[in-house]
Parts: structure tokens; C-alpha cells; sequence
């Protein structure tokens, strides 16, 4: 918003001898005389500079305009602070509508991502949707480049899982290997002490048992 300051060319508390000097060189400079070729521009700006000067120079009368202007100021920066306001909001409104939309197209390539279909079928479906071409190239990319890596993720979590699961087993099988090893050695050894007494005699048996059956012998040699 120009100001009858700028038209001079001097700041808004310029003195009297300022503003006399600016005025002098900008009525030089666009003086109609010495713009030949352009004289009605010059003319015009030339006219602005003498009403500016008339102004300004009288000391009541700037006072009014400075009042003027300030108050005029205020109501134009009131009326451009609501304009900005006005226009964020729009934005902002845009901008959620935008972002909205985006995640609309998003979630319906992943779910004919997740039905198995392939980059191409995402593209297409997409531009069936009326998504720009280069939003929907962006996501058909963007969601096949993550079903890949969840895919790799996953089939690395299986590799992992299966791993631990046969180190458990055979963690376990360790364990358990002495405890058989174990018992087949007293299991043996049983076996080889029942076979040990299977083969010895009655009399081996058992100390009193041979002594009795000398007793016997003798007492039959007696009778006879």
C-alpha cells in the first residue's frame, strides 16, 4: 500500500527539509519535459509528486493524512489478517481433503496388494479409481515395494522360528540320550547277573545248600 511517503521517496517521520529535497529531485526526474517519448507517464507520476508535496509539506495537513493513513492502515491490516486466514483455512481444508483421498487410494492397494494382485493391477486400478497417473504410479510402487519386504520379513521369521524349534529338538534329544544311554547299561547289567544265576549250581548258590547235601551223602553211607 503506497503511501504519499513513498511517491517522495522519504521515510514516514522525514523533516520539512527532507521531504522539500526529495520532492525536488523527484519533480526533476519526471518532469514532462525530460521524459520525451513517455510524457504522459511522466506527467501522471509528476502530478502525484505535487499533490504528495502539498501535503506533506504543510504541517496540518500531514498531521490529518498520518491520522488517516494509520487509521487506515489498521483496517487494511485487519482486512488482510482475515484473508490470510480465510486462505489457511482453505488450504488447510485442501490440504485435508488431499491427504484424505491419498489414504483412500492407499488402503485400496493394499487390499488388492494383500489379494496377491501385482504392481501393474495396483496402476490400473488406481487410474479406475480417478487417481492422477503420477500419484497412482507413486502408490502402486510405494505398496508393492512393502508387500515384498513384509514377505522377506516374514519368510525370515519362519527361517528363525523353524531354526529355534529344531535346535530346541535336538536340545532335547542331548538331554535325553544319557538318561537312555543309562538305563540300556543298568538294563544289560541286570541281564548279565540273572544270566550269572541261571548258570550256576543249586549248591554254588547257596553255601548251606552244598553243606546239607554232604550231610545227606554221609548219612546214606551210614544206613548202608
Amino acid at each position: 500500500m503506497a503511501t504519499l511517503y513513498d511517491t517522495l521517496g522519504v521515510h514516514a517521520h522525514a523533516t520539512s527539509d527532507e521531504i522539500k529535497r526529495a520532492y525536488r529531485k523527484a519533480a526533476m526526474k519526471w518532469h514532462p519535459d525530460r521524459n520525451a517519448g513517455a510524457e504522459a507517464v511522466a506527467r501522471a507520476t509528476f502530478q502525484e509528486i505535487k499533490d504528495a508535496y502539498a501535503i506533506l509539506s504543510d504541517a496540518a495537513q500531514r498531521k490529518v493524512y498520518d491520522a488517516v493513513y494509520a487509521e487506515q492502515m489498521r483496517g487494511w491490516e485487519a482486512r488482510h489478517a482475515r484473508q490470510q486466514q480465510a486462505q489457511a483455512e482453505r488450504e488447510a481444508a485442501a490440504r485435508a481433503a488431499d491427504e484424505a483421498a491419498y489414504a483412500e487410494m492407499v488402503s485400496l492397494a493394499m487390499r488388492f496388494a494383500d489379494e496377491g494382485h501385482n504392481r501393474d493391477v495396483l496402476f490400473g486400478v488406481l487410474l479406475g479409481r480417478r487417481c492422477e497417473a503420477r500419484r497412482a504410479a507413486q502408490i502402486a510402487d510405494s505398496v508393492t515395494a512393502l508387500q515384498a519386504a513384509r514377505r522377506e520379513a516374514e519368510q525370515a521369521e519362519n527361517a528363525e522360528r523353524d531354526e529355534k524349534a529344531e535346535f530346541a529338538t535336538e536340545a532335547s534329544e542331548a538331554s535325553v540320550a544319557p538318561a537312555k544311554a543309562e538305563a540300556a547299561a543298568k538294563d544289560e547289567s541286570s541281564s548279565h547277573v540273572n544270566h550269572a544265576r541261571r548258570e550256576e549250581s543249586p549248591h554254588d548258590a547257596h553255601p548251606l545248600g552244598a553243606l546239607g547235601g554232604l550231610w545227606y551223602q554221609f548219612l546214606n553211607g551210614l544206613r548202608l
